[in-house]
């Protein structure tokens, strides 16, 4: 099915401020958001989870309780709709992601494959924030693909740069994971991978055969160049909040449906089309 598109929605994201933009937060509007993406052709929503006390709405959590409650809202408004759980944490303590693994199963969850230092400057060349590591060695990698294998779900490698992107097949090679790899490539962060279309082509070449992959972009206009080009090079697709405010035209988008229904249309555009849910499941070997 190379002409179908598995189209993604990332719902909200991390530590983004809820006041910057219409972000949901609590367990009916990260439903509703859902709801939004999926009447505009998304199959998959990727979430990560807020903090719900009053004031807290720009915090991560690992809350049992919150997860599923968010969770089971999801899908008791959009049934049938994939779920990839975020899991990326600093440090080695991953209890908490392996907690909500275990109490939602998730069809899909990401599986950041490799370390960066993050960064970001501000145009006086001082950092943004304070520079971070954020850790992915090897036995952390390996001890995330063991709980998403215990529990069903299928590993979406986060990959922030080229070397990154080839380490996924050094872990097939070394038996860390079955099936077909799933790599995002995470493109735009400013100390990792550039959005530069042109680089698409040359990090497929270190892809397996037989591996799905999207791009991911924060940013604006760079976005949707880089999500054309995905399509144009056969990989699936995927925006929302949590990747950009913006739509192709620069107006600062009011929603995920806004964002989805631009990515469905510039889909269309390239000649595919949007792949079903359950197109989506077969496509990646999704098989609850």
């Amino acid at each position: 099915m190379s002409d179908k598109a598995v189209l993604t929605c990332a719902l909200t994201g991390v530590l983004t401020d809820p006041s910057m933009a219409d972000l949901p937060v609590t367990p009916e509007e990260m439903a509703e958001a859902a709801r939004q993406a999926r009447d505009e052709g998304a199959v998959i929503v990727h979430v990560h989870f807020r903090d719900q006390r009053p004031g807290k709405g720009m915090l991560p959590t690992w809350d049992v309780d919150v997860v599923r409650s968010i969770v089971e809202a999801i899908r008791a408004r959009v049934p049938g709709i994939i779920i990839n759980q975020s899991t990326g944490v600093v440090g080695a303590d991953i209890s908490g992601p392996v907690a909500c693994l275990e109490a939602v199963k998730p069809e899909m969850a990401a599986c950041n494959a490799g370390t960066l230092n993050y960064l970001k400057q501000k145009q006086d060349g001082a950092w943004a924030w304070p520079p971070m590591l954020f850790d992915n060695p090897v036995e952390k990698v390996q001890a995330f693909l063991n709980a998403m294998s215990a529990n069903g779900v299928v590993p979406e490698f986060e990959c922030f740069d080229s070397g990154i992107v080839r380490s996924v097949a050094l872990y097939k090679k070394a038996g860390m994971f079955e099936g077909d790899p799933h790599i995002s490539l995470v493109m735009g962060v400013e100390s990792g991978q550039p959005a530069k279309p042109e680089w698409i082509p040359l990090l497929k070449k270190e892809m397996l055969p037989g591996t799905h992959w999207q791009v991911i972009c924060v940013g604006r206009k760079e976005v949707w160049d880089l999500q054309r080009k995905a399509l144009e090079e056969g990989g699936n697709v995927r925006t929302g909040l949590e990747d950009t405010f913006y739509l192709p035209n620069g107006e600062k988008a009011r929603n995920n449906g806004q964002l989805t229904a631009a990515l469905a249309r510039i889909v269309r555009e390239t000649g595919r089309e949007v792949a079903t849910a359950e197109e989506a499941r077969r496509i990646l070997g999704i098989t609850r």
